[in-house]
């Protein structure tokens, strides 16, 4: 067995066969196809909510994306140290949110917690014209040091990052492994808790260049949505 990644192997048998088999025929671009439309229903049916998607090829993609309508070019970003949007993006946050700071905290075991985020926030940012301001906090689920998040963890940290305002994006790219192992439902842990946004990884459970970005708050979808139809217009698609 390669334990180098967990995305070395090859794609299931399963999900190669279906992408044979939705190959066949025409099919509308832009999201606008049958495919697209059901994945968003069984999204909407697996978290038990209303949900906007937007498939995406890379995990990088997928939270790059999701930041860029959640923090503005001056905000910034609270995230663990080890976390992937740090460490491994290569700036792609950064440039996708027009140059929003990452600021990367400490934490046992690649895990972030209130009382660290609470302490961070009480340095005066806030308010503060000279300093990035405080926009969201990004955890990752599972994270880099194979830790999982309960869900009353995540739900202390939303409820402190929406009482400053803030929102909160989840990196989810091993989010089915979490799932597993607390055997709760996907809601649990994401919306119910208070998340906003979800970056959902499948690449790493078997899938072939298969992530999604998951919207809960409809508002930031919109946003996205018409950044999505201004940047086809100017780029002639």
């Amino acid at each position: 067995m390669n334990f180098c990644s967990d995305n070395v192997t090859g794609v299931a048998p399963e999900i190669m066969a279906a992408l044979a088999a939705a190959n066949a025929g025409p099919a509308m671009g832009y999201g606008n196809d049958d495919i697209t439309r059901r994945v968003e229903k069984l999204i909407g049916q697996l978290f038990e909510t209303d949900v906007a998607v937007f498939p995406v090829a890379t995990g990088t993609a997928s939270n790059a994306l999701a930041l860029s309508v959640m923090a503005p070019s001056y905000g910034a970003v609270y995230c663990h140290e080890s976390a992937h949007i740090n460490v491994d993006e290569c700036g792609a946050p950064e440039l996708f949110t027009g140059g929003a700071k990452l600021v990367d905290l400490p934490g046992a075991n690649g895990k972030l917690d209130a009382a660290l985020i609470l302490d961070e926030l009480g340095k005066g940012m806030q308010g503060n014209v000279h300093n990035a301001q405080p926009a969201v906090v990004s955890l990752t689920q599972a994270t880099e040091f194979g830790t999982i998040y309960k869900p009353d963890e995540i739900r202390e940290i939303a409820d402190l990052a929406h009482s400053r305002k803030l929102k909160v994006h989840m990196d989810g790219t091993r989010f089915a492994n979490a799932v597993a192992s607390l055997g709760c439902p996907p809601a649990e842990i994401s919306w119910r808790a208070g998340v906003d946004v979800l970056s959902l990884g499948g690449t790493k459970n078997g899938a072939m260049a298969a992530e999604a970005v998951i919207f809960f708050d409809r508002a930031l979808a919109a946003i996205t949505a018409s950044a999505a139809a201004i940047c086809s217009r100017r780029c002639g698609l």
